[in-house]
């Protein structure tokens, strides 16, 4: 069942007045918003033959800010009324103070929209999806004996938003969410190993719930569990890396992407504040942040200041020539902003956030790529990381990787992982290939306790004298 339409300025909010609640909130300052917003979601997890928890959630609420210099004062409530909006333009006020800012420049409108107004969760019925879940399990179990445990999630979601700018202006934007995980579990002789696959986007369920596209995950996750079986432990020690299509871009998400947010680099505590215009990585690379590709998970129309998102060359040729900016520090910057002002809900902050984030292709034959690693590893997919911003310093789990001796790709291997710098790892890319691929959809983004949806993609790499650590003796 579809629900109605969210109106907030139709049935809970007189326009005029809280525009007129925003204004003396923002008068004197550089800039500010009402941020209202309902998002629904509901997940179904089937685990262990059967429906191990079915959950739906709804939440609504407004966030109302005011911007003076570097001070923000923001007040959020999930009752989205005059007297709650009243109580917020108090307190955003004081960061206000006695004013004597100049009230930036409104928002570009946009008529561009990613998505439409679909509803994945009305899809399908309740019934019909646990059915899917039901024949996911089976036809796992059913396609090795080995198989011992399968785990299926479908999840869904829709965030309404609206934003009411000091001037008047008003920008809403419709964001649907759908995704569909599966796992396995395999035994062979008493060693048990995992394998788990999925994706979605900002689209429907019902691509995802077609028998051609959950067969294709279930497959995949027995195979990357097949492996697992067969790996033995990783070697140590500094070795040429070449990172596969696709997902291992959240490396450079990780290494690279947060260091290149406004923020960090306005209070110089990214690695990369100060190099504007300067070489920072191998001739041939050149990095994007692109939230205007259609249906990908980090796509958005308008940001969550009501800018339009854009498509934002970073690193071109290797020279850094852009940062990721959200409207406070590019104003603070003296650039422009650049549409990547995102938060978690309405009960956050905007700050500078990445959307889908990646490296344009090269003209190396990824096959030629991995046959010249003399010796080395061959990383197909990635786990947790840590990064620490200031330095750009990196250690990434492997979930897939391969050594490779002579060219040739052997065994597979566990617990590696990849230790490094993002600074030095961008220097020392040899060969780009021909074959950039974005993600399959599973990517969240974490920047000061916020979650937000994002996308990567890469091309295969050669990275040269990266640190790995293994267990191997």
């Amino acid at each position: 069942m579809t629900e109605p339409r969210f109106s907030p300025f139709e049935t809970l909010l007189d326009r005029d007045r809280a525009h007129a609640i925003l204004r003396g909130a923002t008068e004197g300052a550089d800039d500010g918003e009402l941020f209202v917003e309902r998002r629904r979601s509901e997940a179904l997890v089937f685990d262990d033959g059967r429906l191990r928890s079915a959950s739906y959630d709804a939440a609504e609420g407004f966030g109302l800010r005011a911007v003076n210099g570097e001070a923000s004062g923001y007040a959020h409530s999930t009752e989205i009324s005059e007297t709650a909006l009243e109580r917020a333009a108090k307190t955003a006020r004081l960061a206000v103070g006695a004013g004597g800012g100049t009230l930036a420049e409104a928002p570009p409108r946009t008529n561009r929209r990613l998505y439409g107004d679909r509803d994945p969760m009305a899809d399908a019925g309740f019934g019909l999806k646990v059915d899917t879940l039901r024949e996911i399990d089976a036809f796992a179990r059913a396609l090795d004996p080995r198989v011992v445990q399968v785990s299926a999630t479908i999840a869904a979601s829709l965030q309404e938003v609206f934003i009411l700018r000091p001037e008047g202006g008003l920008v809403s934007d419709i964001r649907p969410m759908a995704r569909l995980n599966v796992s396995v579990i395999v035994d062979q002789n008493g060693r048990r190993e995992s394998g788990a696959t999925g994706g979605g986007g900002r689209h429907g369920l019902e691509a995802l719930m077609r028998p051609a596209h959950w067969q294709a995950a279930a497959r995949e996750a027995l195979r990357i569990a097949l492996v697992n079986l067969e790996a033995v432990p990783a070697p140590a020690g500094l070795m040429d890396v070449a990172l596969g299509a696709g997902w291992p871009g959240i490396l450079l998400h990780e290494a690279v992407g947060h260091g290149l947010e406004g923020d960090f680099n306005r209070k110089k505590t990214s690695a990369f504040a100060g190099l504007m215009g300067q070489r920072i990585a191998a001739k041939g690379v050149t990095v994007l942040d692109d939230g205007t590709l259609p249906d990908r998970r980090g796509s958005i129309t308008i940001d969550d200041e009501g800018m339009p998102s854009g498509k934002n060359v970073l690193i071109e040729d290797g020279v850094l020539v852009g940062y990721m900016q959200d409207r406070q520090n590019a104003r603070l910057m003296g650039v422009r902003p650049t549409g990547n002002g995102r938060r978690e809900s309405y009960a956050h902050i905007p700050m500078p956030r990445m959307t889908n984030t990646y490296m344009t292709a090269g003209d190396s034959d990824p096959a030629d790529i991995v046959a010249s690693l003399a010796d080395g590893i061959y990383a197909v997919g990635f786990g947790g990381g840590q990064v620490d911003i200031t330095n750009g310093k990196f250690v990434f789990s492997c979930t897939e990787a391969y050594r490779v001796q002579n060219g040739r790709v052997g065994a597979p291997v566990k617990g590696a992982t990849l230790i490094g710098d993002g600074a030095t790892a961008l220097r020392r890319i040899r060969a780009i290939g021909n074959d950039m691929a974005l993600d399959p959809g599973i990517g969240n983004c974490g920047k000061a306790g916020q979650w937000v949806p994002v996308g990567v993609g890469l091309p295969t790499l050669l990275i040269g004298g990266l640190t790995v650590g293994g267990s191997a003796a």
